[in-house]
């Protein structure tokens, strides 16, 4: 009884889930539902203010998580034992742990979704020959530090699993981390991105493989037929759910058809799926995440059914439970327990063990496949990459106590700085040329004196709301069948988040490097291909639809790059605010906003931006039923004449009425000009320019040509001008300049909140102005802009290849 009543007093009492309150006497904190609340909402903010710490330095979120989790345990905060003892009580870790690997087994199945088996078994020669040397020499350089570690740190553990745990963790590439970096790098869809992400995903297959191998080597048995029968049994589990699955889960996506909400059955079937394959595979002795992983890997890509189960996990999963396993790997690491030169000093061999292992194998095959140096330096860089599966290697082997404190501890840091110096060496290193042009980007507006030329046209677009008003403005740009024609390069802007996703979209995408256009499966669901597609098929007009991954702060270097690679004549961006039933404009995402203003600063071309109220409906109006009646409102400079200039060939259109409007100041304005204005020779220089233009435009005017009229109001005041304007309010479009070189209007600027489309396109998108026509405000591209995109970053913008149009 006494030996019964001492043992008891060392266990701690299990802790109640919850707590009668304060009030009546109860610290939350002693129990386990408000305590875990409070863990959860201390990590989830600090790991938040690292990633925006770290943003500048263009980290992944995977370092601060592991940062953060590392301050919240002993080696930061936790030296302070009350804190300690208050906030991750030691009777409180069998919580976390459950919590924490609960969250890591749906993530892994996240993880899983990210990875197509078929874009493996593609993998190419190159990438096949470079992902093995990644993986086999740190492998045995790993093998060979383990020896270092048992004769100091390691004594006395198992040399066969901590031979291959070793090997295991420093041979490691992290996947989701890797895309990452590619995608801030800006290199997801160039050469050297598309290799390193093959390359990574065979090794993620195989470091799985390896680290199955590792855990049935690290049973407590003593007999080794238990690990032999532990490894069998791992590899009979998959081979059946290979077998067993994938029917289902085609069946069930089969049965998910496009636009309708997949069944709630579904998606609860999944995921027992998911908790009875871990269940499973934690039976076998091989950890409960390789059941989930394993589901995840199987099933369907294609269809709604994969991204249906990731919007209903992701944010719960990735924001609230997976950063409590960063919380309890912090606790296990302790970096005090480094100490001395010995220590230290394997530290520093462990790391440049990792890093010389996966560079020197990398490069040193890159270079046999006849890459260039830089690129195959950046490549072996990108490859050393580690992160959340590293993590799990190392805590896997200290549960099984494959690794002690010290070694664990060594083994974080390696791994934290690895994944650190990946980005900072990569801009270093792989600087890609810009793309010289065949051809001298000539035609960088619509004013040109050969209207016979080619027009190119860059439109971007954020949602399938913007693609029927595009598509109807593209129509009414086609010009005359006599010219070159126009050709349209149609961008589909999308936000790189730090959702898991965006990663699984880019990885989709990557199949063949062309995100969200795959020309190999034209399925229904590609809205906006077909729409672009049929476009192309009813008109004379080719299209090439593109796309943008990248974040809001560096989306403007996607345009405009793309813009001077295509030697597109102007970009036509969407406005930033969408229009409400009641007339009104709200804004959805102000970060668009930023967008334009920055292409409008450094575009290497002309830029329109598409104030949309509807034109043309909600679907594409057929070239024969185009009846449309477009208004140019011209007060003179630059920019209204490229407003003109693209509003007469927009009248080429046989469906098009245009009516342009010039205001000219009265004498009484003119008057005050004279007095005021010192900038007189500069004004009659452009006034001079706006007459020779508005002569030549007004000569090609037939008289027998009704569509076209031209009519002059002299304008004393700005309440004049908008009582012009308000006689033409019934059109379908305005075109109007963004910065109309005049003194009529000088007084609107006052009421300009939105900039970037000047005072006219204020006034037309205000609340007091009633119109239903859209507007198109133009700014025209000036030689003399000291802004330029060759200083920008070069990317590639992943594009639907078409055979029959001359590359740009």
């Amino acid at each position: 009884m006494a030996t019964n009543a001492s043992s008891a007093s060392h266990c701690p009492s299990p802790m109640k889930a919850t707590s009668n309150g304060v009030f009546q006497g109860d610290n939350p904190l002693d129990y386990a539902l408000p305590l875990a609340i409070l863990q959860i909402c201390l990590v989830v903010a600090l790991t938040r203010i690292l990633a925006f710490l770290l943003r500048p330095l263009r980290q992944p979120r995977v370092i601060a998580e592991i940062i953060g989790g590392i301050l919240l345990g002993p080696s930061v905060l936790g030296r302070n034992q009350k804190y300690l003892n208050a906030i991750f009580p030691s009777r409180s870790l069998t919580v976390l742990d459950t919590l924490a690997n609960f969250g890591l087994l749906f993530f892994l199945f996240l993880v899983g979704l990210e990875l197509d088996p078929k874009s493996v078994r593609r993998t190419g020669k190159n990438a096949l020959c470079i992902a093995l040397a990644g993986i086999s020499l740190p492998f045995i350089l790993g093998i060979g530090t383990s020896f270092a570690l048992r004769a100091t740190i390691s004594k006395g553990v198992d040399k066969a699993p901590f031979l291959v745990f070793m090997g295991v963790a420093l041979s490691i590439t992290a996947f989701p981390v890797l895309a990452r970096i590619l995608a801030e790098l800006k290199l997801l869809t160039t050469d050297i991105g598309r290799m390193a992400m093959s390359a990574a995903a065979v090794n993620d297959v195989a470091a799985w493989i390896l680290l199955a191998l590792a855990i049935a080597l690290s049973g407590t048995g003593h007999s080794p037929l238990v690990s032999l029968w532990v490894f069998l049994c791992g590899s009979g589990f998959v081979l059946c759910c290979a077998l067993i699955v994938p029917p289902i889960f085609r069946w069930m996506s089969q049965h998910c058809p496009e636009g309708e909400p997949v069944k709630e059955l579904y998606v609860c079937a999944t995921l027992v799926a998911v908790l009875v394959a871990g269940f499973v595979t934690d039976t076998i002795g091989i950890h409960a995440l390789f059941g989930a992983f394993v589901i995840g890997v199987l099933v369907p890509k294609d269809g709604p059914f994969a991204g249906a189960l990731v919007e209903k996990l992701e944010d719960l999963v990735s924001s609230l439970f997976l950063p409590l396993y960063f919380v309890s790997s912090g606790l296990k690491t302790n970096v005090a327990t480094i100490q001395g030169a010995q220590s230290w000093g394997l530290l520093v061999l462990v790391i440049i063990t990792a890093c010389f292992g996966k560079i020197a194998g990398t490069v040193s095959v890159s270079l046999m496949c006849k890459l260039p140096l830089t690129e195959a330096l950046a490549l072996g860089f990108l490859m050393n990459t580690k992160g959340l599966v590293e993590l799990i290697v190392l805590n896997i082997g200290k549960d099984r106590k494959v690794l002690n404190d010290q070694t664990f501890a060594i083994m974080v840091l390696m791994a934290i700085f690895t994944t650190f110096i990946t980005t900072p060496l990569v801009m270093a290193v792989y600087k890609p040329a810009k793309r010289k042009n065949k051809v001298d980007h000539k035609y960088k507006t619509i004013e040109r004196k050969d209207k016979s030329t080619q027009l190119r046209i860059l439109t971007c677009f954020h949602s399938t709301r913007n693609i029927p008003s595009m598509i109807n403005l593209i129509e009414a740009s086609r010009g005359t069948e006599k010219k070159e024609g126009l050709c349209v390069y149609a961008m589909h802007l999308m936000e790189l988040s730090e959702r898991s996703s965006a990663i699984l979209m880019v990885h989709k995408a990557r199949k063949n490097g062309l995100p969200f256009w795959n020309k190999g499966t034209r399925s229904g669901c590609d809205k906006v291909v077909v729409a672009f597609e049929t476009f192309r098929q009813l008109s004379k007009v080719f299209v090439r639809p593109m796309t943008a991954i990248s974040s809001m702060s560096s989306m403007h270097e996607d345009i405009c790059t793309s813009a001077e690679r295509k030697r597109a004549a102007m970009i036509i961006l969407p406005f930033h605010k969408h229009q409400r039933l009641d007339g009104t404009f709200e804004t959805t995402q102000t970060e668009y906003r930023w967008v334009n203003k920055r292409v409008l600063e450094q575009a290497p071309c002309s830029v329109g931006i598409l104030v949309d109220r509807g034109l043309g409906g909600t679907s594409h109006v057929a070239a024969s039923n185009v009846s449309y009646s477009i208004t140019v409102l011209f007060f003179g400079g630059y920019d209204d004449r490229e407003a003109l200039a693209y509003g007469a060939r927009m009248a080429e259109h046989p469906g098009i009425s245009l009516t342009v409007i010039r205001f000219l100041p009265s004498p009484e304005v003119s008057g005050e000009i004279v007095r005021v204005d010192i900038n007189t020779s500069f004004n009659a220089t452009e006034g001079s320019a706006d007459e020779r233009f508005l002569m030549e435009f007004k000569s090609k005017i037939s008289k027998d040509d009704s569509s076209i009229s031209y009519k002059e109001r002299v304008i004393g005041s700005s309440t004049e001008t908008i009582e012009v304007i308000r006689e033409f309010s019934r059109c379908n479009l305005f075109v109007v300049g963004r910065m109309p070189e005049s003194q009529v209007t000088e007084k609107l600027n006052a009421k300009s909140d939105c900039p970037e489309i000047g005072p006219v396109g204020c006034l037309l998108t205000s609340f007091e102005f009633s119109t239903p026509a859209s507007v198109l405000v133009v700014q025209q591209y000036k030689i003399t802009k000291q802004s330029s995109p060759s200083s920008l970053n070069s990317t590639k913008v992943a594009e639907l290849p078409q055979g029959d149009v001359e590359s740009a």
